[in-house]
């Protein structure tokens, strides 16, 4: 009997602390960078996003995601057998976010590990959840996106610092007999690295190089368009499967007209994007979770439907994958 993964939960969580555009501009006129709530929006489609407070980590949002998603599949974080973190902001250079979680669950001995690709890294620790699931190495894997991207943006730059925000989503992928999972496709070309990178590192106890995320705006928008629709393309034909299959398109909440271009490309309605950017701002790999948590609690994704998730982040990767909720 061929063996399948499907989603069976799903949970998501925002710190407290939620900066709208006006509140932004006032703080970072106090540094002397001038913005708007205007200027912000028409470029980006951002009105809000949520800051975590200094003392709260990206395991420690990941936690709240991840009991919301297991409660929502009806099991206790003892079943979960596989844990996959996706995330570029984790609580120190090693052990994994991952191992952490795990321990903060309350449990122990599955495997536990991170997936760093960034913006993509949902779509990335879902692919390999899937296919450890398919393999028989996991039954019950717990996904989660989490990140704490205030803590890498330059305040002096107001063309990233207005982008992004603090958030987890998480997802429990579960072994069934009938798809749910039906097609991804992955990639990456490294020759892009410096559009779009935090270019430090940690090297005798000193910070060496940047440790502040910088980003060639307009170079990732021309490549985000281009790969979003490739990605999607090349995983509706593995799936056997057209644009007019797809009831709802969640990609990642990066940019509202990078968005808008991938689905008219596509040639899909708006209707069907589901938008969280401009209450989220751009939450890197934990986008995607925290809009398809969010479609589903509010009743816009229902059983049955087909989705399509995608995402493109730094280094550069890129992908997307198909599923029947």
């Amino acid at each position: 009997m061929t063996r399948y993964s499907r989603i069976t939960g799903t949970g998501s969580y925002l710190p407290p602390n939620r900066l709208t555009n006006a509140q932004l501009a006032a703080d970072l006129a106090a540094r002397g960078v001038e913005t708007s709530d205007e200027w912000i929006v028409e470029r980006t489609g951002i009105s809000a996003r949520h800051f975590a407070a200094p003392d709260v980590t990206s395991s420690d949002l990941g936690l709240e995601a991840a009991k919301r998603a297991i409660e929502a599949a009806g099991l206790q974080a003892a079943d979960i057998d596989l844990i996959i973190v996706a995330t570029s902001t984790p609580d120190m250079v090693f052990p994994s976010v991952a191992c952490i979680l795990q321990h903060k669950l309350g449990i122990a001995g599955c495997p536990a590990f991170d997936m760093q690709a960034v913006c993509s890294g949902f779509v990335y620790a879902l692919t390999v959840a899937d296919a450890m699931i398919k393999s028989g190495a996991a039954s019950k894997a717990l996904v989660v996106g989490a990140e704490v991207f205030s803590r890498i943006l330059d305040f002096s730059d107001r063309t990233t610092c207005v982008l992004f925000g603090d958030g987890a989503g998480a997802v429990v992928l579960e072994a069934s007999q009938t798809p749910g999972i039906l097609a991804s496709d992955l990639h990456a070309d490294g020759k892009h690295v410096g559009i779009l990178c935090v270019p430090g590192h940690v090297s005798g106890g000193q910070v060496l190089g940047s440790p502040l995320l910088t980003m060639d705006g307009k170079a990732v928008f021309k490549l985000a368009v281009a790969v979003l629709e490739s990605a999607a393309r090349a995983t509706l034909a593995k799936a056997e499967l057209t644009e007019a299959d797809i009831d709802w398109l969640i990609p990642h909440q990066a940019n509202l007209r990078i968005m808008h271009s991938t689905a008219k490309k596509l040639k899909l309605p708006l209707e069907k994007l589901i938008v969280t950017v401009d209450q989220h701002g751009n939450t890197s790999a934990a986008s995607i979770p925290l809009a398809l948590d969010e479609a589903v609690r509010s009743g816009k994704v229902k059983k049955g439907d087909t989705v399509m998730l995608e995402g493109v982040g730094g280094g550069f990767t890129w992908g997307a994958v198909l599923l029947k909720y």
